[in-house]
């Protein structure tokens, strides 16, 4: 069997990282740089969908479980206080770090067990119907800020504030969080824009360039398509 042909960095790639070994931030701007030569205004979904906030899919209600615990629903699920409703595996809580411990008990007496432990500080619980919660002790400099001004989402549930939840999705590593970030941004209004810009420059200065590209191609898809040019006569 003959050994593979090893695969070629692409000259955009090499000219940021030589060997090929993007870092997620690398990723990320390679990303929108391509985005913003393809994109064009008008070309994303109907504006009364992106506007549309639901909470058709179910999640477990943890607000009596974790009742006297500061907790935020982060992840995919806290997308949706913010954008159109999308399809996730998992519920993502967050809790202190130093509630972490007293937060999974709650939830194993009320019938939750124990999976594994993750690779970010936390625990990966499942409920007695089956769901996946991923139980996340954070100790960020801006959690208190956080769990003080929650979002209430269509459910009633406590979701991470817009400019905190853009600042998790930026230090993450899929594309499907950076387009979240887009997606959010693009109905998002002009307090809730200069919101996140200030939380961003303060906790993550190097991103407010991604950030400024990101609020521009929300936009741009909220804008009416190009007319296309007169015929010849």
């Amino acid at each position: 069997m003959s050994a593979r042909e090893p695969i070629s960095v692409p000259p955009q790639v090499a000219a940021v990282a030589p060997d090929g070994r993007l870092t997620p931030r690398q990723r990320r701007r390679l990303k929108l740089q391509m985005v913003l030569r393809r994109q064009k205004p008008g070309t994303g979904s109907a504006q009364d969908f992106l506007r549309r906030r639901t909470a058709v899919i179910e999640w477990p209600d943890l607000r009596s479980i974790l009742s006297g615990i500061d907790w935020l629903v982060v992840g995919g699920v806290a997308t949706r206080a913010y954008m159109a409703e999308r399809m996730t595996k998992d519920l993502d809580v967050l809790v202190r770090l130093s509630d972490g411990e007293a937060a999974v008990e709650r939830l194993k007496q009320a019938g939750y067990t124990v999976v594994s432990r993750l690779g970010v500080p936390g625990v990966l619980m499942q409920s007695p119907s089956g769901v996946e919660v991923d139980m996340l002790f954070g100790d960020q400099a801006w959690l208190d800020e956080a769990l003080a001004k929650p979002t209430r989402d269509a459910a009633g549930y406590p979701a991470i504030g817009l400019p905190y939840l853009v600042l998790l999705k930026m230090w993450a590593t899929r594309d499907q969080d950076w387009t979240d970030i887009t997606r959010m941004l693009s109905t998002a209004s002009d307090e809730q824009i200069r919101e996140v810009r200030a939380v961003v420059a303060q906790y993550s200065p190097v991103d407010v360039e991604d950030l400024e590209t990101m609020i521009y191609l929300g936009k741009r898809e909220l804008e009416p398509p190009d007319s296309p040019p007169p015929p010849e006569s």
